[in-house]
């Protein structure tokens, strides 16, 4: 699996101008809706918001990767929103978030292996600085496949 066979061009922001980690969850989940990987906005984040409380998503160098099991998930999919300012979340080194990676896996055996997967896959590009270099600066969302290639 690679991030390529995953990630969905439709739902890819580069552009978003959200100030708060809420505005930018509810962005990213209406990006989910619209496009069928979900299907109710509310339950889907408040999911997300359950796992926060076990652990911050804020892995550092201005990326979080916000992600829960959850049953308003009809398919497994990736959203990703490139902030154009800091916005404040819970990091591990103490910064803010510019680049966020929503994941949406369901909560049955599936939804565990996938949920795995994907933060396995991400989790190794996400180590390399020059990776997340390029995310941070993508302008559309064929650079964000692009930075991951």
């Amino acid at each position: 699996m690679e991030v390529k066979d995953i990630v969905d061009l439709d739902i890819v922001k580069t552009n978003m101008t959200v100030k708060t980690k809420d505005e930018a969850l509810k962005d990213l989940a209406n990006q989910l809706l619209d496009n069928g990987y979900i299907s109710e906005v509310e339950g889907f984040i408040k999911d997300i918001y359950a796992r926060e409380a076990e652990g911050q998503t804020g892995i550092g160098n201005y990326i979080a990767i916000p992600h829960g099991k959850s049953s308003y998930v009809n398919k497994v999919g990736v959203a990703i929103g490139i902030n154009q300012e800091e916005i404040p979340w819970e990091t591990l080194d103490g910064k803010g978030v510019k680049g966020i990676i929503l994941f949406a896996v369901g909560n049955d055996n599936d939804g565990a292996t996938n949920h795995l997967k994907l933060l396995s896959l991400f989790a190794r590009k996400l180590g390399n600085d020059e990776v997340v270099g390029n995310l941070l600066q993508a302008k559309k969302p064929e650079d964000v496949v692009e930075a991951f290639a």
